[in-house]
């Protein structure tokens, strides 16, 4: 795949949001030797009670996961597949609005079908 993908977050605390607790994490899986990823996650914070964190990770399909599955016969693209799946479904779930969450797990199961 050839694909590219931003990722811009902003966490903003105000001077009287005291004790807030914030946390920004952005998690990416890059699906081919030509994607990539820009990421910028911003924390803007104006208090001085808070706990407030930010993080980023990108990687590729699991090696190990990929020679597991093939070692108990799956092929090659559907355990790509399967390991995208998963990725995917663990922040899918994390919706709250059961309509978007289907809706959005149409598309990323349409999407994975042209892996």
């Amino acid at each position: 795949e050839k694909a590219t993908g931003v990722f811009n977050g902003k966490v903003y605390v105000a001077p009287d949001a005291q004790r807030t607790r914030a946390y920004q994490n952005n998690a990416n899986i890059l699906l081919g030797d030509n994607a990539k990823v820009y990421t910028k996650p911003e924390l803007e914070i104006y208090a001085d009670d808070v706990k407030c964190s930010h993080g980023c990770t990108i990687g590729r399909l699991d090696e190990k996961g990929l020679f597991y599955l093939r070692s108990r016969g799956v092929s090659e693209v559907e355990a790509r597949r399967m390991l995208a799946h998963a990725f995917m479904t663990d922040v899918i779930e994390r919706i709250a609005n059961q309509d978007w969450r289907a809706h959005l797990a149409n598309i990323i199961d349409a999407k994975l079908e042209t892996l």
